[in-house]
């Protein structure tokens, strides 16, 4: 009777580790394949997102700012505020853990339409609750820089944004152009002090 654990144990194993073998030279396969087969659309939005980043407006100066966060130095995303942030440079701003209350859009570099909050109504009409952190790199990096009623266009580069994932609607290496109104901060949470 003792040994009948043992057995189920060791065929248990045996059954994991061919599982994951076989799962790792699938995964390898499919990463070099998705490089291969998205090879030029990779290409159009990394020359999409230096185009943005190089544009300028009716002034000459730059469209963009090119944002890095504190806390990912190496990381970048472009943002161009459509207000005056004078206006709401004493309205709450987001940590990392905010809940946020947002409207949104999303568009990939050829103008395709990819996500949005404007069939939300839970929060309000249009009105998605997004925390920074459980959201993509980027959208989290254009969130906290802003303040309660700023409207922002931000790009998002591929490596910020879904990466080499397959997530429905965003196809591998898409670069994301997105419009973004924040418009609460419910349940603000105040810093400690130091």
């Amino acid at each position: 009777m003792k040994k009948l654990p043992f057995a189920l144990a060791m065929i248990l194993s045996a059954v994991m580790i061919a599982m994951t073998s076989g799962c790792n030279s699938d995964k390898d396969n499919d990463s070099s394949k998705v490089w291969s087969k998205y090879e030029k659309w990779r290409d159009i939005n990394n020359a999409f997102y230096t185009s943005q980043r190089d544009s300028l407006d009716a002034d000459g100066k730059p469209f963009y700012r090119v944002l890095y966060p504190t806390w990912n130095p190496a990381a970048e995303i472009l943002i161009h505020y459509f207000n005056d942030r004078e206006e709401t440079a004493g309205n709450l701003q987001p940590m990392l853990t905010s809940t946020c209350d947002l409207i949104y859009y999303s568009r990939l570099c050829n103008g395709v339409p990819a996500d949005s909050s404007y069939t939300k109504t839970e929060y309000g009409r249009g009105i998605a609750r997004f925390c920074p952190q459980k959201t993509i790199q980027g959208f989290a990096i254009a969130l906290m820089d802003m303040h309660v009623g700023d409207s922002v266009q931000v790009v998002l580069p591929y490596t910020l944004a879904y990466g080499a994932s397959t997530t429905k609607p965003f196809p591998p290496f898409s670069s994301l152009v997105m419009n973004i109104r924040l418009v609460d901060i419910p349940f603000y949470e105040i810093p400690a002090a130091n």
